[in-house]
């Protein structure tokens, strides 16, 4: 049997630091590579613009995380490929696992999402307390409102099959995408497992942007798009 025609997207935004790096190491694990720049503005963009292999797409202003993977699945569909994977490029994902979330993408899987609480890895770098429980938090609550099994609400590192992100319609531009994309995935009665990936901070004091650094107001941020997700779901339902 053929291997699937997969795309591995990265949504970037102020990633100068790392974004060669990682590219470099993607390249060794997916031939088709799109990066979605979200309005960088520290010279990741010149970076990119020296590189003819990655696929690029621009947004001419910062729109936001989840604006940024909307575009990635968008071009995946367009581009008529059968799984995109999805992976953060701030050295925090693991190519090397890229064909293991391929693999674990069949016909009966629709969503394969890394989990860093899982399995404990030796090298394992615990992030800071309040994300640790901020995390906990939302992946218990998903999971009891939405009757799935979760541990990590909010891992970049996905596979998902290209067809059923026909399923999902979000909305939000922010960090609280995936919410409500778990909303409408579980709604949609989509095969969701998880796989295990390593805990791996190298940013600690890695900014969410403006009131978002504080662990209340994201929190509570969260919540209301959680709540406003499955309120929109239960409309429709």
């Amino acid at each position: 049997m053929p291997s699937p025609r997969f795309l591995t997207a990265l949504p970037v935004f102020d990633e100068v630091q790392y974004v060669n790096e990682v590219l470099d190491l993607v390249k060794q694990y997916s031939d088709e590579i799109l990066v979605v720049d979200d309005g960088s503005t520290d010279g990741t963009t010149e970076q990119l613009q020296r590189r003819d292999d990655v696929r690029i797409v621009t947004h001419t202003e910062n729109q936001g995380y989840g604006a940024a993977l909307r575009t990635a699945f968008e071009y995946a569909k367009e581009h008529d490929f059968e799984i995109i994977v999805t992976i953060d490029c701030d050295g925090q994902h693991e190519p090397q696992r890229i064909p293991e979330f391929v693999a674990a993408c069949t016909k009966s899987v629709d969503i394969v999402s890394g989990s860093r609480y899982l399995t404990q890895f030796p090298d394992d770098t615990p992030p800071p307390e309040q994300r640790r429980k901020i995390n906990q938090t939302v992946s218990t609550e998903l999971s009891r409102r939405l009757n799935i099994k979760l541990t990590d609400a909010f891992c970049g590192f996905k596979a998902y099959r290209t067809a059923s992100l026909d399923k999902l319609t979000p909305t939000e531009n922010g960090y609280a995408m995936p919410l409500e994309l778990w909303v409408q995935a579980a709604q949609a009665n989509l095969n969701i497992i998880e796989l295990p990936v390593p805990l791996i901070y190298l940013d600690e004091a890695r900014s969410f942007g403006g009131v978002l650094d504080d662990a209340a107001t994201r929190l509570e941020y969260y919540h209301l798009v959680l709540d406003r997700s499955i309120a929109k779901c239960e409309m429709f339902a």
